[in-house]
């Protein structure tokens, strides 16, 4: 037999969600981590962080800092945008970071990686690093299918297209588009 508690949730912080009702106790924030370069933030992304923000009382975006890679944003730029784009959701916390997604996790009490999958190739890679990490620390992943409306989505194709003057315009928020639009002309 399952029982239910209702919990009326009074107040948030940071590192301990109180609760109050017939049964008052302290438990710890259920926390997991959405990793990534977001150079930019696509409203592929954006999706799988919402729908970890429904499952999770705080989701951590990690953007990594890959040295040997050049983005087309910088690291804050891409924060930034990450931050307006997710405001709306309460919960979600934006950081950089560099090195080992588990030192991340260790470092924050995260015992959840989410990441989207939009294929079955990106399966066999993500199994992999979902493996390797959970050997080095335990950290669980856990995989969530991409929207199939955005299964083809990649910040490296919005790039590329709008790099070409494609219309990318629902294919990111529309503050992203014209950080796009704005840094593509730049470029030129």
């Amino acid at each position: 037999m399952v029982r239910s508690r209702r919990f009326d949730v009074r107040r948030i912080d940071v590192s301990k969600r109180v609760m109050t009702g017939s049964e008052s106790e302290e438990t710890e924030l259920r926390r997991a981590v959405c990793p990534g370069s977001f150079d930019p933030i696509t409203n592929g992304h954006l999706d799988i962080i919402a729908r970890a923000s429904k499952l999770y009382d705080v989701v951590h975006v990690a953007v990594m800092i890959n040295q040997s890679k050049q983005g087309l944003f910088t690291v804050d730029e891409r924060i930034d945008l990450i931050r307006r784009a997710t405001a709306e959701y309460g919960n979600v916390e934006v950081e950089a970071f560099h090195g080992l997604l588990v030192d991340f996790c260790k470092q924050r009490d995260i015992p959840a990686i989410v990441k989207g999958l939009r294929a079955v190739s990106d399966f066999d890679y993500e199994l992999q690093m979902a493996q390797m990490n959970n050997g080095l620390s335990g950290v669980e992943t856990l995989f969530v299918p991409t929207n199939p409306t955005y299964s083809f989505l990649s910040s490296s194709l919005v790039k590329e297209v709008a790099a070409w003057g494609g219309d990318v315009s629902h294919l990111v928020p529309p503050f992203v588009l014209e950080a796009l639009t704005e840094r593509l002309r730049k470029k030129d």
